[in-house]
C-alpha cells in the first residue's frame, strides 16, 4: 500500500511540469479570447460614438445653416430699409437743391433788376449834379449882382459891411460875456456861502447846537437841596475842587435837588456825573475826597469804554483790533450826532457794509472793519484839532490798520476819491444808518414829507413822466417821455430840478437830481 503511494505521488511529482504548462497554454487562450471580445465590444462602442456623434453635427449644421439664413436675411432687410432711408433722403435733398436753385434764379433776376435801377438811378443822379452845378453857377451870378446892388444902394463896400458886422457882434459878445461872469461871480458867491453854512453846520455838530445842547449836559439827582451846599463848600472850594479834576462846569441853580453837569467832552462830563453821585452817596465831600473818587472813576469810566468797545467788536465780528482802537471805539458810547449814539452807528454801519460786501461780491472783512472805525475820530475831536476824518485816518495808520481800511475812514465823506469798492460800501452804509427814519432827530412825518415833496417838485416839470426818492431821500430818480424832451433838455432839467430843490426844500447832506431819458422801440412778429 505504501509503495503504491510512494508509486503514484512520484508519477505524480513526474507530471507537475507539464500540468504548468498546459495551465499556462490554457491561460493565454483564454486571455486573447477575452481580449478578442473586449477589443470587438470596444470596436463597437467606438462605431457608434461615432455615428452618434456624425448625426449630432449633421444636426448642428442644418441649425447653423438655418441660423446663417435668418441672420442673412436680417442683414439683408437692414441692408434695404438703410437703403430706401439712404434714397429718401437723397429725395429731400434733391427736392432742397432744386428750391435753393429756383430761390438763386429768383434772386440773381431781382439783383439783375436791382442792378438795372441803380443805374437808372446814377444816370439820375449825375444829371442831377450837372442841373446843381448850374443853379449853383446861377445864384454865384445872381449873388454877385445883388451884393452889387446892395453895395451902391448902401454906399460902402463889402469889406466895410463886414467890418461893421464884426464890430456889433464883437459888442453883443462882451455883453454876454459880462452877463456870464456875473452869474460865474454869483454862482460862485452862493457856493462858497454854503460851504461856509457846511462848515459851520458841521463845527455846530461837534459843538452845541439847538440840536445837540440837551446832549452837552448831564443832570444828577440830590437827596435834598441841603446837599448843594455841601457840594459847594467853604467858599466854594468844594465845586471849584470838583470842576478842576474833571474839567467841567457844575450848574447849581434853582431846580430843587438837582445839579447840571455841562461839557463838551463826553468822557469828562461822564467822569464828573459818576464822581457826583459816588460822593454824594459816600457823605465825605472834601477836596482830598474829591481827587480820590474823581481817580477812580477816570479808571471805572475807562474799563466801560474798553467793555464797550469789546461788545461792538463781538457784536460785529471783528477780533484783532488794537487795543487802543478797542478802547478809543469804545469812548463813542458817550458821544452822540444829531441825538444819534455814534458808537451804535458804528456798529449798525460796520454790520451794513458786511451785508452789502456780501451781496456785491466784495471783501467782507475790509467793510466790516471800515465800517466800525469810520466815524471812530468822533471819539477824540474834542482833544485833537482837525475834521474827525483826519483824527481818525491818523489814528487807524498809528495802530497799524491796512491802506483799505484807512481809505475807508478818509473816503466816507468824499474827503478823497474813492479807489475800492469796500470804500464805496462804507460811505452809503453810513448813509443808510444815518439817514433811515428814527435814526437821528427827525420825526417819521418829517421824513415822508420830505420824500414826497421831492417827488412833487419833480412831476411839476413838464415832460416828466415818473420820479421816485430814493437812499432815503438823498437821491431822486425822474423818468421823462423822450418824445417830449430831447437830450440836452434833460441836462438843463436836472439843473433846474436841483436849483428849485435848493431853494424850496431843508435837507440835511446833498441831494442828487438824476434825469433818465431813454427811447424804446418794440414790434410783435406775427
Amino acid at each position: 500500500m505504501i509503495e503504491m503511494l510512494c508509486a503514484s505521488s512520484a508519477i505524480a511529482w513526474g507530471l507537475t511540469p507539464v500540468f504548468i504548462v498546459v495551465g499556462l497554454i490554457i491561460g493565454f487562450v483564454v486571455c486573447k479570447i477575452i481580449s478578442s471580445k473586449k477589443l470587438e465590444k470596444n470596436k463597437s462602442n467606438a462605431i457608434k460614438i461615432i455615428e452618434d456623434a456624425y448625426a449630432e453635427a449633421k444636426t448642428i449644421k442644418k441649425e447653423a445653416i438655418l441660423e446663417s439664413k435668418e441672420q442673412s436675411q436680417k442683414l439683408k432687410d437692414e441692408v434695404e430699409q438703410e437703403v430706401k432711408e439712404r434714397r429718401n433722403e437723397v429725395v429731400k435733398l434733391e427736392e432742397r437743391l432744386s428750391q435753393r436753385e429756383e430761390y438763386i434764379e429768383k434772386k440773381e433776376q431781382a439783383v439783375d433788376k436791382k442792378s438795372e435801377q441803380l443805374d437808372e438811378e446814377k444816370k439820375n443822379l449825375s444829371l442831377a449834379k450837372e442841373n446843381v452845378e448850374k443853379i449853383k453857377l446861377e445864384q454865384e451870378e445872381i449873388k454877385a449882382q445883388i451884393v452889387e446892388q446892395l453895395e451902391k444902394t448902401a454906399s460902402f463896400s463889402k469889406q466895410e459891411a463886414k467890418d461893421m458886422l464884426v464890430a456889433n457882434m464883437r459888442a453883443d459878445a462882451q455883453k454876454e460875456a459880462a452877463v456870464i461872469v456875473k452869474k460865474i461871480e454869483e454862482d460862485a458867491k452862493e457856493e462858497g456861502e454854503n460851504k461856509a453854512r457846511w462848515i459851520i453846520g458841521q463845527a455846530l455838530q461837534r459843538c452845541a447846537t439847538d440840536t445837540t445842547s440837551e446832549m452837552t449836559v448831564s443832570v444828577v439827582s440830590l437827596p435834598n437841596d441841603e446837599m448843594k451846599g455841601r457840594i459847594i463848600g467853604r467858599e466854594g472850594r468844594n465845586i471849584k475842587a470838583i470842576e478842576a479834576a474833571t474839567g467841567v462846569e457844575l450848574i447849581v441853580d434853582d431846580t430843587p435837588e438837582t445839579i447840571t453837569v455841562s461839557g463838551f467832552d463826553p468822557i469828562r462830563r461822564e467822569v464828573a456825573r459818576l464822581s457826583l453821585e459816588k460822593l454824594i452817596s459816600d457823605g465825605r465831600i472834601h477836596p482830598t475826597r474829591i481827587e480820590e473818587i474823581v481817580e477812580k472813576m477816570q479808571n471805572e469810566v475807562d474799563k466801560i469804554c474798553k467793555q464797550a468797545g469789546d461788545e461792538a467788536c463781538n457784536e460785529t465780528g471783528i477780533f484783532n483790533l488794537n487795543p487802543e482802537l478797542v478802547r478809543t471805539l469804545g469812548r463813542l458810547k458817550y458821544r452822540t450826532s444829531y441825538g444819534q449814539n455814534v458808537l451804535k452807528h458804528s456798529v449798525e454801519t460796520s454790520i451794513l457794509a458786511g451785508l452789502l460786501a456780501s451781496e456785491m461780491g466784495a471783501n467782507v472783512k475790509i467793510a466790516k472793519r471800515g465800517g466800525l472805525l469810520h466815524d471812530i475820530g468822533k471819539a477824540l475831536d474834542h482833544e485833537i484839532e482837525g475834521t474827525h476824518v483826519q483824527i481818525g485816518v491818523e489814528l487807524a495808520k498809528k495802530c497799524g490798520e491796512s491802506e483799505a481800511v484807512v481809505h475807508c475812514i478818509e473816503a466816507h465823506h468824499f474827503n478823497v476819491e474813492f479807489k475800492t469798492i469796500e470804500a464805496v460800501i462804507v460811505q452809503v452804509a453810513d448813509a443808510i444808518s444815518s439817514s433811515r427814519p428814527g435814526a437821528r432827530r427827525d420825526s417819521f412825518e418829517n421824513y415822508i414829507k420830505r420824500l414826497q415833496q421831492l417827488e412833487e417838485i419833480a412831476n411839476g416839470f413838464k415832460g416828466v413822466d415818473k420820479s421816485f426818492a430814493v437812499q432815503a431821500g438823498r437821491e431822486v430818480r425822474i423818468i421823462v417821455k423822450p418824445d417830449q424832451i430831447s437830450d440836452s433838455e434833460a441836462m438843463f432839467m436836472a439843473k433846474e430840478i436841483a436849483s428849485k430843490i435848493e431853494n424850496e426844500m431843508q435837507y440835511p447832506g446833498q441831494i442828487k437830481v438824476n434825469v433818465i431819458r431813454e427811447s424804446r422801440y418794440s414790434e410783435t412778429a406775427k
